[in-house]
This record gives structure tokens, sequence and C-alpha cells, in this order.
């Protein structure tokens, strides 16, 4: 499940790696009937430059498909997928000064 539209992609290993530690994360953005809007994208970037790795939780009134809103949070998020289980994505993405340091 590699992003692979910005020229960097994640290695299997990576994933991994991440999908490890976003295990016992919690979901912090949720998304609602409102589906995918410019306020959540927002919201997720503000997210993902604090946090480097993200759970987004999809309710069940989402009229998104599951892996579409995934890629479509991460590529304007310019993010990684890192894994799609049920309702549940996990993203990653690099900060200026990292703390997560993949394999």
């Amino acid at each position: 499940m590699n992003m692979k539209k910005d020229n960097v992609s994640l290695t299997g290993r990576q994933v991994r790696h991440l999908r490890a530690l976003g295990h016992h994360l919690k979901a912090v953005v949720l998304v609602g009937k409102e589906g995918i809007t410019p306020a959540l994208v927002s919201t997720v970037d503000e997210c993902l430059a604090n946090h480097e790795l993200l759970k987004i939780k999809l309710l069940e009134n989402c009229p998104e498909d599951r892996r579409a809103a995934a890629y479509e949070i991460a590529k304007q998020t310019r993010s990684h997928v890192a894994q799609v289980v049920g309702r549940t994505i996990l993203l990653y993405r690099k900060a200026e000064n990292p703390e997560i340091i993949l394999p």
C-alpha cells in the first residue's frame, strides 16, 4: 500500500515498522457525513506536522470508500498510507525534525 504519487515510497519493512508504532494510537481525526472537506484536510495536515504518524477513523456515515478516502487524504496532505484496516487509516509524513526513525 505504498503511495507512489510523490517520488519517495515506503519499503515493506518501513510500512511494517509504522504499523507496529501505530497499533496503540487512538484515532485523532474522525471523517463523518461531510466526507473529505478542505477543513478536514487542513486538520489532518496540522496533525501530521505535529505527530508524523496519525490514525484516522471513517465513521459509518462517511460517503467515501475507505481506500479511496485514504489515498485522497494522503495525496492532499503529501503523506503515505501505511495501513487501511476496516474503517481506520494510518498515515505517515516525515517531519522536518523526525522523531520516527524508519529502518
